[in-house]
């Protein structure tokens, strides 16, 4: 690897260095699990079993959650290095060899004043909202806790612009980012993506356009132009000192995506952010979405819907029989067993691999680690959603078209970071205490979209979701 590649894997595999991260993560809760995850000889093919594991393992003892997160994190980042240094090391002892200046684009658009989200064609506020999210809890797409949350911000609606709070958006240009609604409601950001001319092309007309005010982080080029934008695999330390110049409490969002290994990088580059800035600035709160695609421990409630729901699938019960017969038990099998309190929904797909599975890992071991030193922690799970990263799947595409047919309902991109967005002002804002275990903070305010309150685990109901959605794509 080249030595300014900056946030880079030691010089094993990949598959190497996450057996080594989610192994340390078990050590201590689960010994075995850790073992079995050392002598695991097919990492691409096996890693679900062994990422579901860190997440049973805590469950009903907050201890061993918070230790499978703290370790889990910190053998990720003795691993990591940025160019010839460890990760830890690369802020505070690296010479900058680029500074940054700050572009500031104030917008001229008028603010938003009220909540709304735009759903199927329509705009959806007052009434309409609150019946909609009535629709939605009603058939088990959001949990009831989603739908008050959403409701107290309708209800405060001076909380959209977050005033007094700087969002910085890492990832700005993502589709489920909060960028968007943010400058439509009048808050002020800071607007972080890659140095391509059509990504800040595209930030700068929404800022321009809206209501908020962006901040920018901009170089001076040999033309005299401004030249915006930073890379923040390779300028981690030039990022993180141009943010300590800003005042006031920031929030640190992580919507970074990448394809493959990628990803994992820039998950330990915003970690390595987020270090920093809760170190330096105790008050800097922290923001992730969670992929509903991942295991999760659920609720009673959410169980009982899914239990309820494989009861009452009159038309696949003739067909549930054989085709598990046929499958060996892989097809149609139930989500939960009856009365689990809480269940384990296991949504992980094998198409979005093991690095983004470790790259979202390590998004909600921070979030956990944070949260119980005390930060402020907004992390939501979001709904499955149609981004241009989903959809470019042919079998993720074809089973997101088919999943309604299980009970899933996957979301437009706008109706998600809406949504998302307000979840995040009501983290901000509202006060609300953590739960008693860590699981139990991720389950709160839900946008599963479906997926624990299906009737069938969600990868035994996969395929049969493709081969249904393959017509509708053609269609």
């Amino acid at each position: 690897m080249s030595p300014l590649e900056g946030v880079s894997f030691p010089s094993e595999s990949t598959s190497s260095a996450a057996r080594t991260v989610v192994s340390a993560a078990l050590r201590k809760a689960d010994p075995v699990g850790a073992r079995a995850v050392e002598n695991e000889t097919n990492w691409r093919r096996n890693y679900l079993t062994h990422f579901r594991r860190t997440v049973e393992a805590g469950i009903g003892e907050a201890p061993a959650a918070h230790s499978i997160a703290a370790d889990g994190l910190r053998s990720a980042h003795e691993l990591m290095r940025f160019n010839d240094v460890p990760l830890d090391d690369a802020i505070d002892r690296t010479a900058l060899t680029q500074a940054f200046h700050t572009r500031t684009v104030q917008g001229t658009g008028p603010a938003e004043t009220e909540l709304s989200v735009p759903y199927r064609g329509e705009r959806l506020s007052g009434r309409a909202l609150l019946d909609q999210l009535d629709v939605w809890v009603g058939n088990g797409v959001v949990t009831r806790s989603f739908s008050e949350a959403i409701q107290t911000v309708q209800d405060n609606p001076d909380w959209l612009r977050l005033e007094g709070d700087t969002v910085v958006v890492l990832g700005a240009g993502a589709e489920m980012g909060p960028y968007r609604a943010l400058l439509r409601w009048g808050a002020e950001v800071v607007a972080l993506d890659l140095p391509r001319a059509d990504v800040q092309g595209r930030i700068r007309t929404l800022a321009e356009e809206s209501a908020g005010r962006t901040h920018l982080p901009a170089r001076i080029v040999t033309n005299g132009d401004d030249d915006s934008g930073a890379d923040l695999l390779t300028e981690l330390p030039a990022v993180a000192h141009w943010l300590d110049g800003f005042g006031g409490r920031l929030v640190l969002g992580n919507y970074c995506y990448a394809d493959g290994a990628t990803h994992v990088r820039v998950s330990m580059a915003a970690d390595a952010l987020a270090e920093h800035l809760t170190h330096h600035r105790p008050d800097t709160a922290l923001a992730f979405l969670a992929t509903p695609t991942d295991t999760f421990a659920v609720p009673a409630e959410e169980v009982a819907m899914a239990n309820e729901a494989y009861d009452r699938r009159s038309v696949s019960k003739v067909l549930r029989t054989p085709l598990r017969v046929v499958s060996r038990g892989r097809l149609l099998t139930r989500n939960y067993p009856p009365h689990a309190d809480p269940g384990l929904c296991d949504a992980l797909v094998p198409q979005q691999g093991p690095n983004y599975a470790l790259a979202k890992r390590l998004q909600r071991w921070r979030a956990t680690t944070a949260r119980h030193d005390g930060s402020m922690v907004s992390l939501n799970v979001a709904p499955a959603t149609r981004t241009r990263s989903v959809v470019k799947n042919k079998a993720l595409a074809a089973a997101y078209a088919g999943a309604h047919r299980f009970g899933v309902e996957v979301f437009d991109p706008a109706t998600s970071n809406t949504l998302m967005a307000a979840l995040l002002a009501y983290d901000l804002r509202a006060g609300a205490a953590p739960q008693a275990e860590p699981w139990q903070d991720e389950a709160v305010n839900a946008a599963h979209g479906g997926l624990w309150t299906a009737a069938y685990e969600p990868r035994s109901a996969l395929g049969l979701a493709a081969v249904l959605g393959i017509g509708a794509l053609r269609g």
